[in-house]
């Protein structure tokens, strides 16, 4: 039994389900092929991933192909209670409503879980997580998983590293049809949508900092920079450091960056990237936002002990007031901004990421039983048929080596 918001919320969300559709051509021709094929004819799927709209779709794509799936969330406030609603109309497992408390979360994964999957879709690493600990008894059908973000992948390779991976993970976030595209075009494009969507301020002549430059962190600068604000770009990596100063922005430590800042967005997938000390350098009315997966860039714990005051200043956005008047704004509780405050990457972005996740549990089914209990990459070729979909698509093309011009390549001759 599904536990959602409110199953009368379900028209909304088909109606959002619909229109995602129309701008998502590869998924679109995936659905049809695994509609004849059936890859997962009689095969569960378990996913925890941003439930909005785009992700409904690869669930009902996966259900095309034959799988029973189960739905759950991946943070607390990216769900979108209509598109629950309608996923759980059409008769699929869900669990996951906005705003739940920790506990409920993790009941929500637990319960998800329960399916004993043949293949599941992390975003984040949680469910890998419950795998490896309460909920081990929940794996033992499990094939393989692919995980969505950099976030799970960095958890999953930390693991991996300590001989303590007990399954099979492809590593989708690094996909090229995924990383360089999800990553940076849709991450930069949807937090700023966020972050406007909640405050209506213009970006314009604001100076925008960046924590992290990684291909997120480029996205977002890339389109604060188009947008008229002044960048400026905090990193741990050097060359990724001279790689921001070469693309046009000021590079310096946060410390220096925070007195400076109008608008702060952390994307480095790391703890405790803006602490007290840089919070207590800050202007009065900043702006603080992240889009890394979890709540932790930000030092919310420090913000509400410096606080005089605390308040929900308009949805989505917490005031702090500090003792000295100035007020600190926090967007989303300090949660992803894109989608907590926002409606996540844009479809035709999606639309790659999502084909190449559909593809990838393809794989693994194909293969079970020959792959080791390891991170593998995509395979090559999925990446190259997901982008010549996506080239089709958009009325491009690309040119064919000649048998001459492949030997030619091939030769140690030059």
């Amino acid at each position: 039994m599904s536990e959602i918001k409110d199953i009368n919320l379900a028209k909304s969300g088909m109606d959002k389900i619909n229109w995602v559709r129309s701008y998502m051509p590869v998924l679109n021709i995936i659905n049809e092929e695994f509609s004849r094929t059936k890859p997962f004819a009689g095969k569960k799927i378990s996913m925890s991933i941003h439930l909005e709209a785009k992700t409904a779709y690869l669930a009902m794509t996966l259900a095309a192909g034959g799988a029973e799936v189960w739905v759950t969330g991946c943070n607390p406030l990216s769900t979108q209670d209509d598109v629950a609603a309608a996923l759980a109309s059409q008769g699929f497992e869900v669990n996951a409503y906005r705003g739940v408390d920790a506990e409920t979360y993790e009941k929500h994964l637990k319960k998800t879980l329960s399916l004993c999957p043949d293949v599941m879709i992390d975003d984040g690493g949680d469910l890998t997580h419950l795998l490896h600990g309460e909920c081990r008894e929940y794996g033992k059908n499990l094939i393989g998983g692919a995980e969505e973000t950099t976030t799970g992948i960095h958890r999953l390779f930390a693991r991996q590293a300590q001989g303590k991976l007990d399954y099979t993970m492809v590593d989708v976030n690094d996909a090229d049809c995924k990383h360089l595209f999800d990553n940076r075009y849709g991450t930069g494009q949807s937090t700023l949508d966020g972050i406007m969507n909640s405050t209506n301020l213009i970006i314009a002549g604001k100076t925008v900092v960046v924590a992290g430059y990684g291909w997120c962190g480029k996205g977002i600068a890339m389109r604060a920079k188009g947008m008229g604000a002044v960048v400026i770009v905090t990193e741990i990596d050097p060359v990724k450091a001279i790689e921001a100063v070469m693309d046009g922005f000021r590079v310096m430590p946060m410390e220096e960056a925070a007195p400076l800042g109008d608008l702060f967005i952390t994307v480095t997938g790391c703890c405790d990237v803006i602490r007290r000390e840089h919070l207590e350098k800050m202007k009065d009315g900043v702006l603080l936002a992240n889009s890394g997966h979890f709540d932790v860039e930000i030092d919310k714990v420090a913000l509400a002990d410096m606080a005089e005051e605390i308040w929900e200043r308009k949805p989505n956005i917490t005031g702090y007031r500090l003792p000295d008047g100035r007020i600190l704004n926090l967007l989303a509780e300090g949660r992803l901004v894109n989608l907590a405050a926002g409606n996540g990457h844009p479809a035709e972005i999606m639309d790659m990421s999502f084909a190449i996740q559909a593809k990838s549990l393809e794989y693994l089914v194909k293969t079970a039983g020959t792959l080791e209990k390891k991170v593998y990459q995509v395979p090559r070729e999925i990446d190259a048929e997901v982008a010549a979909l996506k080239l089709r698509s958009l009325g491009a093309g690309v040119d064919v080596l000649s048998e001459k011009q492949a030997a030619y390549l091939q030769s140690a001759e030059g």
